[in-house]
């Protein structure tokens, strides 16, 4: 009796596993933790960020004919294959060590910080950041100015304004939706908007005669190194604005340097492959390679059908563009409010996409604020501040393997100091080169942005003393492991 007994006292526990199974079924209704993860945007992959440091550097060949109108075929088809050598590799390079070192949101304000306090992060911070939203600026600018090819009423006057302003705006609240709709959007309007090229190159080859390729330039025409420098400059730079949302980046030590490697060469063959097509197959006045003039050649090469897709490309390049440079700029602010630099207020993302809307819409205010001046004067004075922000970069970067060599870097390029020196010293006397030649409306914006950036950092610790806001300490952001 007693044993039946001490068998039957067990028989009350068998109904935990209906309790288990009915919790489970009700989680998702019941319980909003449950609800939450299908909701919040998962971390960015391989392909997405790959396709989304294209748009931050590049979005298709748009955008390079300047280079041609300014200096003649042969430097055209030079600086965009030498180029990526001096300058962009290198960055790549650097980005690729630093992301994976310190993989949080805040990317090279994290790097300046880490390697000369907090002043000079800030500085960073906010040099880049300004870069970023002047750049976001022309790219709305850039699409109006192909539109314009289709609809006439768009070159001059309000509605051209009207429709800066409205593209803008709607684009803005697009990137609200999240870092991943965004990422895979960017795939989507890649394809899409680079598919023309690809047709027109191969229909081109029949028509190219390659010694059209070593014309230096049109008898008559001076050569405009400023604009030419400032082209090759601004296509093939931003490689590390990705590195601002790292944070957002699915096992960011082991992807990132994959996906700048991989986006480096598509870049690259994205730029050069329709230029020797164009340069080689169409010989037009050299005062015609105007920005847009890509859809003009596709008209002479193939038809207007071909004109017409690359002007809906360009539109469709000139979205990614201004969305992956928008996410950037808004993650930045978030990791540098996770770092202190900044009120915490900036850290809030949206309930339902977990994006930082408070600094998209900062971003897109300053956007429409410079969108009035001339696109010419936007690249300029995007890569002066710019400029200033990759010279503390490369000094950064370099110092950190001095003071911290124990700091685990899943990846580490491959050289030692002197090389890493001389890999930095050769971009940096671009750099200086680059600004050494701006107008003076450059150096005027440019002056007032650099003072204010100064003004800023003492303004957030006049703040931080009074205690006007609250403010991250930021000892919770990642910023790497010892070896």
């Amino acid at each position: 009796m007693a044993t039946e007994i001490s068998e039957r006292i067990p028989q009350p526990l068998p109904p935990p596993p209906p309790t288990t199974t009915t919790t489970s079924q009700e989680l998702p209704i019941t319980n909003p933790t449950t609800i939450i993860p299908t909701k919040i945007p998962q971390k960015l992959t391989l392909i997405p960020l790959i396709f989304l440091i294209y748009f931050e550097v590049a979005g298709g060949p748009y955008g390079e004919e300047p280079a041609v109108k300014a200096a003649g075929p042969l430097y055209a088809i030079l600086g965009f294959l030498i180029f990526p050598f001096i300058w962009s590799i290198p960055e790549a390079l650097i980005t690729a060590e630093l992301a994976a070192a310190f993989p949080g949101n805040g990317g090279f304000v994290i790097w300046a910080e880490r390697a000369f306090g907090p002043f000079f992060g800030s500085m960073m911070g906010s040099t880049k950041f300004l870069s970023g939203v002047i750049n976001i600026a022309s790219f709305p600018v850039l699409c109006v100015e192909y539109l314009q090819n289709l609809f006439p009423i768009f070159s001059s006057g309000l509605p051209r304004y009207v429709a800066i302003s409205i593209s803008t705006l709607l684009l803005s609240a697009f990137n609200y939706t999240g870092l991943t709709i965004v990422g895979y959007t960017a795939v989507g309007l890649g394809i899409i908007s680079l598919a023309p090229f690809i047709l027109m190159s191969l229909i081109s080859i029949p028509k190219i005669r390659p010694n059209r390729w070593f014309s230096r330039g049109q008898i008559g025409v001076k050569k405009d190194w400023n604009l030419y420098l400032n082209n090759l400059f601004w296509n093939l730079n931003f490689w590390d604005t990705v590195s601002t949302m790292a944070g957002e980046v699915e096992n960011p030590q082991k992807i990132f340097p994959l996906a700048l490697f991989c986006a480096v060469i598509f870049t690259c063959f994205a730029y050069i492959i329709p230029l020797l097509a164009v340069t080689g197959s169409v010989s037009v006045d050299q005062n015609e390679w105007d920005t847009g003039f890509m859809a003009n050649a596709a008209r002479t090469i193939s038809g207007n059908w071909l004109k017409i897709w690359i002007e809906i490309g360009s539109v469709l390049s000139a979205i990614g563009l201004f969305e992956a440079q928008l996410s950037s700029s808004a993650f930045q602010l978030l990791g540098m409010a996770d770092l202190g630099f900044l009120p915490k207020f900036f850290s809030l993302r949206s309930k339902y996409f977990n994006t930082p809307w408070v600094g998209i819409v900062l971003s897109t205010a300053i956007a429409l604020g410079v969108s009035y001046m001339d696109f010419t004067d936007i690249i300029s004075s995007a890569n002066f501040l710019y400029s200033l922000g990759m010279l503390l970069e490369f000094a950064s970067f370099v110092w950190l393997r001095r003071k911290l060599p124990a700091i685990k870097r899943p990846f580490r390029v491959p050289m030692r100091m002197p090389g890493l020196v001389i890999m930095c010293l050769i971009p940096s006397g671009f750099l200086v080169l680059i600004m050494s030649i701006a107008t003076r409306t450059v150096y005027l914006v440019s002056g007032l942005m650099f003072v204010g950036a100064i003004g800023w950092y003492f303004f957030i610790r006049f703040c931080k003393s009074k205690k006007l806001f609250v403010f991250n300490s930021g000892d919770d952001i990642n910023v790497g492991d010892e070896d």
